[in-house]
């Protein structure tokens, strides 16, 4: 059974309206799917990245909800944000636009994974107030898998702690 925000996901995208917007970045859902098995059994939830400004397509986001081997070193949230639109923050933008949205889907904490050498992002994820839990060896399979790198460093975001 689907959650009231997943419903409002799937209408949003139906009908191309966003579904989030704080003046920097607007949300448009764009890609849903209902217990993905190649993410063991998450939900993803991808939205186009707006710039509020113009109404261009400056990146995505996708959230994966749920648990798993391969979601350990993946992450909750993944994005991209397009070289035209990076050093204004659309990411941190983007990732607290999500917050509330994971908070609706029931996730109590996130995790974002980076690699070890992506300054951007690992400024992103503090920015964000996420605290690093720890930097892992990522498995053959995994990165066969889903094609990413050796190590990853995992990064918190407590939901109910920073919400109240």
């Amino acid at each position: 059974m689907k959650t009231a925000m997943e419903r409002a996901f799937i209408r949003c995208g139906q009908s191309g309206r966003t579904m989030a917007d704080d003046g920097l970045v607007r949300l448009r859902p764009r890609e849903y799917l209902h217990r993905s098995r190649q993410l063991d059994g998450a939900v993803l939830m991808t939205f186009d990245v707006l710039d509020a400004a113009t109404g261009r397509v400056a990146g995505e986001i996708s959230l994966r909800i749920g648990e798993g081997r391969g979601l350990f070193y993946l992450g909750h949230i993944g994005y991209h944000i397009d070289p035209p639109f990076r050093g204004r923050h659309a990411a941190l933008h983007a990732c607290r636009l999500c917050v509330p949205i994971l908070d609706g889907m029931g996730m109590g904490s996130f995790v974002i994974t980076t690699d070890e050498d992506n300054v951007p992002s690992i400024r992103t994820a503090m920015a964000l107030g996420c605290r690093l839990e720890s930097t892992v060896d990522v498995p053959l399979w995994c990165r066969q898998e889903y094609g990413i790198s050796a190590r990853k460093r995992r990064y918190v975001f407590e939901i109910r702690h920073k919400m109240r």
